[in-house]
């Protein structure tokens, strides 16, 4: 029995951040409905390639971005839009725990699923809304991407190489960092909500704000800033006040070299064969570094060149200095360290291939979270969750079919 398992979550969540919170809950043991648009569903089913592969080899329709934040869901579909469907969302609300939602503001009102349509039906119902820029303030109605909120929020203005070096500018995170942390923060807030419950009965409503979160998550550059009313800048791989504390490449690929005081640097230049940079007075001391980075850096760059990834990795770990490579993601999955932590998981999916996934990073003794179910084909799940919870028979089913409200 996953720690949620008492919980019944109603996901009219779609893309990354929605579905992720919605994942979590999933994971701990919630049932988790999603429901989607009859014909097309969530909008990553389509995002591809790349796709699952069926058990021929032949690609199916799910998208692997789809895949990625919708395991242990059951799908349903129903068009919001018709007055059937509407009554289908009330009625699913009304024996739900949490809904969680991501359409524009004000959007879900005019179907009657907004949150006190909805709290009509169930008092104590957590009603979780998940948009770029929160419901209220002067651009509660602009359209909130991932991308456009890193730079509002301020995380591309410190992330990229330095204005003055080759490649130098504002960049993105690799992932949409925005959305999956958003995703995160409402499955607390959610979990807040249900732990007020339970001492009160209440439920309530919960705003969150991708543009919100991005500026949270700035963490100490933002108190840098209020602190000292300087805005911070971009250092790339480096460091503002630690040298060497940054990448270096390899012979054959990048490794990354954290020297975090002057015994480590002496190790570090021991192990490259340039033990007589540790006596230099230019870089005997960190701060001395710090002054001439400019100088000692590219003097490193070469030393570093002269072996290869792994060769520096032993020799570094040997010698007590902090390292690490840089790993692409075949390496990652081939890293021992992630195979003895199960990172990977494989669930059978209908397609008659397993669905190759990550499993939640959690570890808990006594309730942990559980891969327990591939992400569902589109409306997968419409025709038992209609009998399940609502009653509905075949006939009632097929009437609602032939118009389109599922």
């Amino acid at each position: 029995m996953g720690a949620l398992s008492h919980i019944r979550v109603l996901d009219l969540t779609r893309v990354l951040a929605g579905p992720w919170c919605a994942q979590t809950l999933a994971d701990f043991g919630a049932d988790v409905i999603k429901v989607e648009r009859p014909g097309a569903g969530d909008d990553t089913r389509h995002w591809g390639p790349p796709y699952l592969k069926d058990a021929s080899g032949a690609d199916t329709a799910e998208a692997a971005y789809y895949l990625a934040a919708n395991r242990n869901k059951r799908s349903i579909t129903v068009d919001i839009a018709t007055p059937d469907g509407q009554r289908i969302i009330r009625e699913l609300a009304a024996q739900s725990d949490v809904v969680l939602e991501n359409y524009k503001v004000g959007q879900l009102k005019k179907y009657g699923l907004d949150y006190e349509s909805l709290r009509a039906v169930k008092p104590n119902l957590i009603y979780c809304s998940v948009t770029g820029f929160g419901q209220t303030g002067p651009y509660a109605h602009r359209a909130g991407y991932d991308f456009i909120i890193q730079g509002i929020g301020g995380f591309m203005s410190i992330t990229g190489e330095r204005d003055s070096q080759p490649g130098g500018g504002p960049q993105k995170a690799g992932v949409a960092i925005s959305d999956l942390a958003t995703g995160l923060y409402s499955t607390i807030a959610v979990l807040a909500a249900l732990a007020h419950r339970e001492r009160t009965g209440e439920g309530q409503y919960v705003d969150m704000a991708l543009l919100d979160v991005q500026v949270a998550l700035l963490a100490n550059m933002n108190t840098n800033f209020l602190a000292s009313g300087q805005p911070p800048v971009r250092w790339g791989n480096a460091h503002p006040n630690i040298v060497p504390y940054q990448t270096f490449q390899t012979s054959d690929g990048w490794i990354i070299v954290a020297v975090g005081n002057d015994g480590q640097f002496r190790k570090f230049v021991d192990a490259g064969g340039r033990a007589e940079l540790a006596d230099d007075a230019r870089f005997a001391t960190n701060p001395a570094r710090v002054r001439h980075r400019d100088t000692l850096v590219p003097i490193l760059a070469e030393m570093v060149k002269t072996r290869g990834k792994d060769a520096w990795i032993a020799a570094l770990e040997a010698a007590g200095v902090p390292c690490g490579p840089i790993n692409e993601l075949d390496e990652v999955f081939d890293n021992e360290q992630v195979i003895a932590r199960g990172m990977q998981v494989d669930l059978p999916h209908p397609c008659g291939a397993n669905a190759r996934l990550v499993r939640n990073p959690i570890v808990m003794s006594r309730t942990p979270p559980e891969a327990r179910s591939a992400p569902p084909l589109l409306g997968e799940q419409t025709d038992a969750v209609l009998r399940e919870m609502l009653g509905y028979g075949d006939q009632e089913i097929a009437a609602l079919r032939s118009k389109h409200a599922i």
